[in-house]
């Protein structure tokens, strides 16, 4: 659309408002203000400066009347008073002033029964391009008529002083539930935007019974949903594109009455040693209208998807049909298939075991992985966690809310459950490759496809969770990690610490669980 200058959420000035361009008219200005260049396959290469993952340190919450006794406060949804958050808007609109805007209205919730519409403006065109192509992109009747269920400014430039703003760094990320409203402060990285929306949508969808998940999805030929979750780094978007399956979605998705769908109309996808032949789709979607950060690029504008020298976290923005199997639009049916991933750095989880309803909500609960290099900021290496839900950071409500809803869902449908290791077996995170790509999609097909409904299974003494003894196209001696360590005491001791982890982490974090799920964990005394 044209570019106007009316007044946005009281910027005054002489700046100019570009709404809603096209993506090729984001591209021009980006490119005309130096935000970035393009890629030998059109992709536009940006640089997102100090932030290159997300800060999770500086997210806050506004602590209001209205859902001051909702949110689980704590160490990850850290409160802000309303006015520390009204002074730091008062100064980041102020910045704002005589300064172009690019505004993209779009919507997050591909069922239209639960969607929400969201204004995004953006000080940078490279982040508006992402944001247009990252959530569903209305049509333009829709937004003839377009009003903002919450509004979302991104501005790179402005920076927070802690001693001043009572925030912790130069950066921020505000959530006003009470007003509808999200501010991000002093980072460029526009992952922010996106987890913005979904923290919102956190909040939003479960007050309509509506279960909000932090997983990918897909569907098989014949109807057959299927939900991955798992935190950054451990699979989801690789594992969701499957070309024998249409995706949903590749992070953000709600369970409904009727079934799964798609939170957001894009991807987001890791791109560290991205081959073509090992994952088509991503790497093929990587073209114009493509926002590509922090991918170390030659003079040609060739990527290296092997270089991480700017961070480990490199990122492909697309919509999602760019994807040539792509669901349109992303909703499916009720899932058949749940699977839970994790990148387990210790190497003794087994590559796959199947979960029964107490297991499941055992490690739904826990969230285990190992944060894997450049999805935070400090992270560099493997790091052991339990992230509640798979996705603690965005997450504003209790954890048993979700937890319940999800174990209703299991009830009601009867979907299988498993839990994929998609990182080390046979030796710690550097002692021995991780698994290889070829073995997790065969492990995730079997689990589809069915193929693992009937084989036998043995119940694992320490993790309590039960391996086949058979899996198409993998060797059944890695199905259990026992057979793959050399050394056999180094595994015993390696494993029940971890187990010592899990139970640790559930008796500090859920005191008040039910016995049946505490028992349904590792036992490290076993």
């Amino acid at each position: 659309m044209k570019t106007m200058t009316p007044i946005c959420l009281g910027i005054a000035g002489n700046g100019r408002v570009f709404r809603n361009l096209s993506v090729p008219l984001l591209v021009e200005q980006a490119l005309q203000r130096g935000e970035g260049r393009l890629s030998d396959t059109g992709a536009l290469v940006v640089e997102t400066g100090k932030y290159t993952g997300r800060s999770p340190d500086d997210k806050f919450i506004v602590d209001t009347p209205e859902v001051h006794d909702e949110i689980a406060w704590g160490k990850i949804n850290v409160p802000i008073g309303e006015d520390r958050f009204a002074a730091i808007k008062a100064k980041l609109l102020a910045y704002l002033q005589n300064r172009d805007l690019f505004v993209f209205d779009g919507f997050a919730g591909a069922d239209p029964k639960y969607t929400q519409r969201f204004r995004i403006i953006n000080e940078l065109a490279s982040q508006n391009l992402f944001i247009h192509q990252l959530l569903i992109r209305p049509t333009a009747e829709q937004l003839e008529s377009f009003e903002p269920d919450y509004t979302i400014v991104a501005a790179p430039g402005f920076k927070c002083i802690p001693e001043i703003d009572g925030v912790h760094s130069e950066a921020a990320i505000l959530i006003n539930y009470s007003t509808h409203e999200v501010l991000i402060a002093g980072t460029g990285y526009a992952g922010e935007i996106k987890k913005s929306v979904f923290s919102v949508m956190n909040y939003v969808l479960p007050k309509r019974g509506i279960l909000s998940m932090h997983c990918s999805a897909n569907i098989g030929a014949d109807g057959d949903s299927a939900i991955f979750f798992g935190l950054s780094g451990t699979g989801k978007t690789t594992l969701s594109a499957d070309p024998a399956r249409k995706l949903i979605g590749d992070d953000e998705h709600a369970w409904s009455a009727d079934g799964v769908f798609n939170i957001e109309g894009g991807c987001y996808a890791k791109c560290i040693g991205l081959e073509r032949e090992h994952e088509p789709e991503i790497y093929d979607a990587i073209r114009f209208g493509t926002l590509l950060e922090n991918v170390v690029v030659d003079g040609d504008g060739k990527p290296d998807y092997t270089d991480a020298a700017l961070t480990e976290n490199t990122r492909a923005g697309y919509p999602i049909d760019y994807i040539p199997n792509a669901a349109i639009p992303g909703v499916g049916g009720q899932p058949k298939t749940v699977i839970f991933l994790t990148a387990d750095a210790f190497g003794v989880l087994p590559p796959i075991s199947r979960l029964d309803r107490d297991m499941a909500m055992y490690h739904f609960v826990s969230g285990y992985t190992s944060k894997l290099a450049g999805t935070e900021r400090g992270i560099t290496e493997p790091v052991t966690t339990f992230s509640t839900l798979f996705g603690a950071p965005f997450f504003p409500l209790n954890a048993s809310v979700y937890a319940t809803m999800l174990g209703r869902k299991l009830e009601e449908t009867g979907a299988r459950v498993f839990l994929v290791n998609t990182g080390w077996c046979g030796g710690a995170a550097g002692t021995v490759p991780r698994i290889k790509l070829r073995y997790t999609r065969a492990m995730v097909t079997a689990a589809l496809s069915g193929a693992l409904d009937n084989v036998a299974y043995e119940l694992d003494p320490i993790f309590h969770v039960n391996i086949p003894k058979e899996c198409p196209n993998v060797p059944s001696e890695m199905l259990d990690p026992r057979n793959v360590w050399t050394d056999k005491a180094a595994y015993e001791a390696s494993a029940r610490a971890l187990a010592k982890k899990f139970a640790a982490n559930f008796a500090a974090k859920y005191p008040d669980m039910p016995e049946n799920i505490v028992n349904a964990g590792p036992k490290a005394d076993a």
